[in-house]
């Protein structure tokens, strides 16, 4: 069977060697003018009984047609957006043209790639013969599909190239529900694997000027839908264990009260409801950790070229330093560079956040903030986040924190990413 998979011995590290060859040969060429071409969301619609997209602008339409041909008869990637973030698409097919993707970014080859699709349809012909979606995956599919939500399949082997998934037996797939990403894979009639369009390990873009500023003459065209709805990434989700449980391997664009909701909803006379478990929450596995089956698990992501403190706000400890204390902290860090007389610090926090009460004027700090959103609307912070990083790495801050917030909701989401952005953490209290 497909899950009971065990590669030979040598096989990753002959798979790595192929990796490398492929990284090495179709190194990006430098493009010396990316092209950035804008498309109406609102000229692109689809109908339930079409796989095919319903286009009113002409404008649009010769932009998603150039996307095309750059993608399938030149096999060379495309930025465009989606409702989660902007992506680096190319052929999912064809290993050459995914190559591209991991020479662009400079992304490990051992990291995953999602696959894009456009239909229910092209799912299928993914699948391995005879291939039983399962029931759970029925259900989170009518719910969430087209959306912001990544399911692990069994790779068919005779389709998928292991570029795509860095030699695992299984390929993360997603349809998303942005009109511009949806139309171009439908166009194009192939899919596309796509992740985040930014150098590996920096914050993923949620606007085309993110893309630009980062990629400018790596990449030949960007399709400008627009600030991305969601602003985080997909949630991933594994349900091919033998328990039957699903395991959210990436929190993300869906909640996973969302994903319980739907499963009592649907499958409340079955006689039993998957569970749904987290990642680094309710279970761990280092196995998986060390070689993953999707990405954002393995590496180091989300980080601006500065550093980048989080601040533990909401448990109070006997080491929790007072505010005053963290100004001192803040007023002792060595600004970027040697010379400047005042040391320019970022903060992100929520909007209510009482953390802005202590940001007192100094000689010493010229602070810019960003307010990422009401605590009550997890959802807006998310939206926010990567854009704050990046909008204050532009400003040119020496420095940035990030206040927490609950786990719960987009939350979750939220803290997955900060983690990992965040290089150090500091306990404060704001009281």
């Amino acid at each position: 069977m497909v899950l009971g998979f065990s590669p030979p011995t040598g096989y990753h590290s002959m798979f790595l060697t192929r990796l490398r060859h492929l990284y090495t040969r179709f190194m990006a060429p430098v493009q010396h003018n990316t092209k950035v071409l804008k498309c109406d969301l609102a000229a692109i619609s689809f109908l339930p009984s079409s796989d095919q997209p319903t286009i009113t602008s002409e404008e649009t339409l010769e932009a998603l047609k150039i996307a095309s041909h750059t993608l399938v008869d030149l096999a060379q990637t495309v930025v465009f957006p989606t409702e989660t973030v902007y992506g680096l698409g190319a052929l999912a097919l064809n290993s050459d043209a995914s190559a591209k993707i991991f020479s662009t970014k400079g992304r490990p080859p051992d990291n995953p790639l999602i696959v894009h699709v456009s239909s229910i349809n092209m799912l299928r012909s993914l699948l391995p013969p005879g291939y039983i979606i399962p029931r759970s995956y029925e259900v989170l599919i009518k719910h969430f599909w087209p959306g912001a939500l990544t399911l692990l399949f069994p790779r068919n082997e005779s389709i998928i190239p292991t570029i795509i998934t860095a030699g695992q037996p299984t390929v993360a797939i997603r349809m998303p529900s942005h009109p511009v990403a949806r139309a171009l894979i439908a166009i194009a009639n192939a899919p596309l694997a796509a992740p985040s369009a930014n150098t590996s390990g920096k914050p993923s873009p949620t606007r085309a000027e993110h893309v630009y500023r980062d990629l400018d003459g790596k990449v030949s065209l960007i399709l400008d839908g627009g600030a991305c709805g969601v602003g985080l990434e997909s949630t991933v989700v594994d349900g091919l264990h033998a328990d039957g449980n699903l395991r959210v391997l990436r929190p993300g664009g869906i909640t996973v009260e969302d994903i319980e909701r739907v499963l009592q909803e649907e499958l409340h006379d079955s006689p039993s409801i998957p569970k749904v478990l987290v990642h680094k929450r309710d279970y761990s596995d280092t196995q998986l950790e060390s070689a993953p089956t999707t990405p954002g698990m393995k590496y180091r992501h989300y980080s601006p070229a500065v550093p980048v403190t989080l601040l533990q706000t909401r448990l109070e400890s006997p080491e929790s330093t007072t505010a005053t204390k963290f100004l001192d902290f803040v007023e002792s860090l060595e600004s970027g560079d040697s010379k400047a007389s005042r040391k320019k610090i970022g903060v992100l926090a929520p909007t209510d956040s009482k953390i802005w009460d202590h940001l007192s004027r100094s000689s010493n700090i010229e602070w810019h903030r960003y307010p990422l959103g009401l605590l009550s609307e997890p959802s807006t912070i998310a939206h926010n986040l990567f854009d704050g990083l990046l909008s204050l790495e532009r400003d040119g801050v020496d420095s940035m924190f990030i206040e927490e917030v609950g786990e719960e909701r987009e939350g979750l989401a939220v803290m997955n990413r900060v983690r990992k952005a965040a290089g150090t953490s500091v306990r404060i209290a704001l009281d």
